[in-house]
């Protein structure tokens, strides 16, 4: 699953990078991978909260939706915390808050 967006004048690509699972070090929640279209810059993953279940809930989550406006308003909120898609650098970890 990947999309095209263009957020203030930047043309950037996503991927989807992990879907919700558990793992030793816990519940790991969505993880989408943002990059630039324009040349290789630095990396940007947003980590989404695993999705809460319901009490005495035993199953596992469905697949979550992926909405872009959600991805939007999430590279934003990375931007205002430092992102720059055009510098260089390892991958800027961005967890995502809950709403």
């Amino acid at each position: 699953m990947d999309a095209a967006i263009v957020i203030d004048g930047y043309a950037l690509h996503w991927t989807l990078q992990r879907e919700p699972h558990w793992s030793t070090d816990g519940y790991k929640g969505l993880a989408i991978c943002v990059r630039s279209s324009e040349g290789t810059f630095r990396e940007l993953l947003l980590e989404f909260p695993y999705p809460r279940r319901k009490p005495g809930y035993v199953r596992h989550p469905d697949r979550p939706r992926i909405i872009p406006g959600v991805i939007e308003a999430a590279v934003r909120a990375a931007m205002a915390a430092g992102w720059n898609p055009t510098s260089r650098g390892r991958i800027f970890n961005f967890p995502v808050p809950e709403e």
